[in-house]
């Protein structure tokens, strides 16, 4: 039957006292809720930023939002909409897929029904994606301590764009899918802004200033969503119940009710995220998406270059920080970047991933890109100008998987020595690794700078690249630290031991104040 315009089927029934629709009923409640956000819409001028992930809770707050606007007439939704979703590069491609497709169907039929709303793919700053700082920088994969992915893969993408508009409009009003029933953290979260709510239903933003945030569904259970996207109609024509497939299949008994108990467990549980996380214990939904659909092996090397990541990796770390400094923790050296040849490594990794994905995927993801031609040119970039690899062996790893011509750019000649200076190199320096880095990265800094009218820096150059190679060898970097912290330790009791004099504070005629020994 049809309600407020849309196909409704026959009510649920409600089985659990903590759904949002027991008190009024499915119906009335999400009446409630499209009046509400039909005033708050109209109560300013102040655009709206709807976050918009492609799963259900995203989806559910997006499909509220269009059908309050549909109900009011065009010159009373005349307030921008703008749906925003950020592709990390590194989301699992079958959601990314989705929402990919997703965006376009809402961008077509926003116009045709002549909604204020239009969608927006963010992506990370080029110089700053996973691959770039992963593969490029040497940071280590991600961990719970260490968890540099987060704000530069989605916060930031995300704040900027936020920021352009509270720049161009005063104000932004973000609308997101977060509900207290994610977890208890979530709901500490919720519950703290809700008691800074400056009017009607907006929280302030603590990430940006003057812009607000809207939580419709805050207080809808896993089983309220899904209900509330089995009954109502997508509006921009993207079948919810594909969306509930997808969870299904992401799910490891491929099952997903909508009306359970508190024992029963719920589609709730999926979650999507990138492939690459080591955040987690383990990928569930891409272990389960492979699990219960043949069709999906094709995922296989993504699961496998994951768990590899998420293995213990001191082994493949430098025992030198960024900076080459040495630190240590209980007497053992704080691992730092990954070495030049774990480097290299996770490179070949990847594309051997990419080319198998093409070889043996169906036609959708022939063409997927695990790692794109521009995150290639900036790591090469990383890697020969900072790094000093000046042996630039990016194309040639490239060419060995690929078979192919390494496609990107040209970098100055000047900038790398050939492979038979190379060679000359590695045999005057001999077995010893870290004085061919020393030898090698002295004659960039003196290439660099040898060009330059002024040679400003030169010498602080090659005093860090002296002190980063300062070591014979790990053990030799170890030692020094443990002894040097041995000083210091002694240095530090020794003051504290001592007998300092007495002092007493004295006025002088200028209202300040001197400190002079007791006699």
């Amino acid at each position: 039957m049809l309600w407020g315009g849309v196909n409704v089927q026959p009510d649920l029934s409600l089985s659990t006292s903590k759904s949002a629709f027991a008190a009024l009923g499915f119906k009335a409640a999400i009446a409630r809720l499209l009046e509400e956000i039909i005033a708050l819409y109209q109560a300013d001028t102040i655009p709206w930023v709807v976050g918009y992930s492609g799963g259900k809770d995203s989806t559910a707050t997006l499909q509220l939002v269009w059908l309050a606007l549909s109900r009011l007439s065009p010159e009373h939704r005349q307030k921008p909409v703008y749906v925003i979703s950020t592709d990390t590069l590194v989301e699992n491609p079958i959601v990314a897929a989705w929402v990919a497709r997703s965006l376009d169907h809402m961008a077509e039929r926003a116009r045709e029904a002549g909604l204020p709303i239009s969608t927006h793919r963010l992506t990370p700053d080029p110089t700053n994606t996973f691959w770039v700082n992963l593969i490029g920088r040497g940071y280590p994969a991600p961990r719970p301590k260490f968890r540099w992915c987060t704000e530069r893969l989605k916060i930031d993408p995300s704040n900027r764009f936020i920021a352009d508009v509270v720049k161009r409009n005063g104000e932004a009003i973000v609308v997101l899918g977060m509900r207290k029933a994610e977890s208890q953290a979530r709901a500490k979260v919720m519950d703290r802004l809700e008691g800074q709510r400056v009017r009607e239903q907006l929280s302030p933003n603590a990430s940006l200033q003057n812009s607000y945030v809207y939580t419709p569904i805050e207080t809808w259970s896993n089983d309220d969503v899904w209900m509330f996207l089995m009954q109502v109609r997508n509006p921009w024509g993207f079948p919810n119940k594909d969306l509930l497939t997808m969870y299904q299949g992401a799910s490891a008994d491929g099952e997903c009710p909508l009306v359970i108990d508190s024992s029963t467990p719920s589609c709730g549980d999926s979650r999507f995220g990138c492939w690459v996380c080591t955040l987690v214990e383990r990928d569930k939904s891409m272990q389960a998406m492979i699990q219960n659909d043949a069709e999906k092996e094709w995922m296989l090397p993504l699961l496998e270059l994951r768990n590899e990541l998420d293995g213990d990796d001191r082994n493949l770390r430098d025992f030198r920080r960024m900076n080459g400094s040495v630190q240590l923790f209980k007497d053992r050296v704080i691992p730092g970047p990954y070495t030049q040849t774990a480097r290299e490594l996770w490179l070949r990794k990847v594309l051997e991933a990419q080319r198998h994905i093409r070889a043996n995927g169906p036609d959708e993801v022939r063409e997927i890109e695990l790692i794109t031609l521009g995150e290639l040119a900036e790591i090469r970039r990383l890697w020969v100008l900072e790094k000093h690899e000046i042996e630039d062996n990016l194309p040639v790893i490239y060419s060995k998987v690929f078979g192919t011509s390494y496609p990107g750019p040209r970098i100055d000649d000047n900038l790398v020595l050939g492979s038979d200076e190379m060679r000359v190199l590695r045999e005057i320096c001999g077995e010893d690794e870290l004085h061919f880095q020393l030898t090698r990265e002295l004659l960039d800094v003196e290439r660099q700078h040898r060009t330059m009218a002024r040679r400003a820096g030169l010498f602080k150059a090659l005093e860090g690249a002296l002190r980063r190679g300062f070591y014979d060898s790990a053990e030799d970097a170890e030692q020094r630290a443990l002894e040097r912290r041995d000083v210091l330790e002694g240095a530090r009791a020794a003051v504290s031991d001592a007998e300092l004099p007495l002092v007493q504070p004295v006025s002088d005629p200028d209202g300040g104040l001197d400190v002079r020994p007791v006699p």
